[in-house]
């Protein structure tokens, strides 16, 4: 075929590239959701399941937590590679084992939760679940799996690699975000950008800060450019009132916030909170 006999290139557009997404019932509910960065973490207790139950008490019904495991392989929530910051203890959490890991207290309270006391604790709470290591991914399926809880679980992780497996190993089952090298296709998308483009199936989210150095990664249109792809767009971690009220302004789905005090004041203030955990029926709904 000559050159000049080649059919016209594709013109590249969200209703081109459109593909069916879900349905995924840890998405069902009203939006915008609001995120539990940590669980109500503006305490020394961050990811405890006393923090998580603070954020249930104000409301809340959806957590963002991050996973490691430990030297025995069980999945934990914590955010950091070690205890460190929280304790003073510089082992990484790989080398506890579980036994050891669940008598460290804070005020009392045991500071480390396993991935499958989070998931059981409540019937309705919802997990934004950061893998946060390679060794994370089987275990943390097989944990959703023994607890019945894909419905109620969302994956994110920096790592396309991680994000992969897990597509692959759970099928169109599990919902996850975007890794970082799909963000970037994403976004460049967005712009424009076509050779960047590389769409990824039955992905309902992507999760993003609201700026990454100089660059603003979330702008009305790559919001437009990923609802017009079927795709929620969650920000995270927005602490600031202003910053939290100009990205609802923009139509941002999702916000993620250390602070959720200020966050249910404005949500308060746009007529947005409580966030209904069930979105409302239609006339035709039985």
């Amino acid at each position: 075929m000559s050159l000049s006999s080649r059919p016209p290139r594709r013109r590249l557009t969200p209703q081109a590239l459109r593909r069916p997404v879900g349905p995924y019932p840890v998405l069902a509910g009203a939006t915008p959701l609001a995120f539990a960065h940590r669980g109500w973490s503006d305490s020394q207790d961050e990811n405890s399941l006393a923090a998580f139950q603070r954020a249930v008490d104000a409301g809340c019904w959806f957590m963002e937590t991050d996973v490691h495991v430990t030297a025995d392989g069980v999945p934990v929530l914590f955010h950091d590679k070690t205890l460190e910051r929280m304790t003073g203890d510089q082992r990484p959490i790989c080398e506890f084992t579980w036994a050891q890991l669940r008598t460290i207290t804070i005020a009392g309270n045991p500071l480390v939760p396993s991935l499958a006391q989070a998931l059981n604790s409540w019937d309705d709470v919802r997990w934004n679940l950061d893998l946060k290591v390679d060794a994370a991914v089987d275990i943390t399926l097989e944990t959703i799996r023994r607890s019945n809880a894909f419905d109620r679980v969302l994956v994110a992780s920096f790592s396309d690699w991680r994000l992969h497996r897990a597509r692959r190993l759970a099928g169109p089952r599990l919902a996850t975000s975007m890794g970082l090298g799909e963000v970037a296709r994403l976004w460049m998308a967005s712009r424009g950008r076509t050779g960047w483009w590389g769409f990824v199936r039955n992905v309902p989210a992507v999760q993003v800060p609201a700026r990454s150095g100089a660059v603003r990664v979330v702008t009305p249109r790559f919001v437009d450019w990923a609802h017009r792809l079927g795709i929620q767009v969650h920000v995270w971690t927005i602490n600031d009132p202003d910053t939290m009220r100009s990205l609802l302004d923009m139509g941002v789905d999702g916000i993620m916030t250390d602070d959720l005090a200020a966050l249910t004041h404005v949500y308060h203030e746009r007529g947005h909170w409580p966030v209904p955990l069930h979105p409302p029926k239609t006339p035709d709904s039985s």
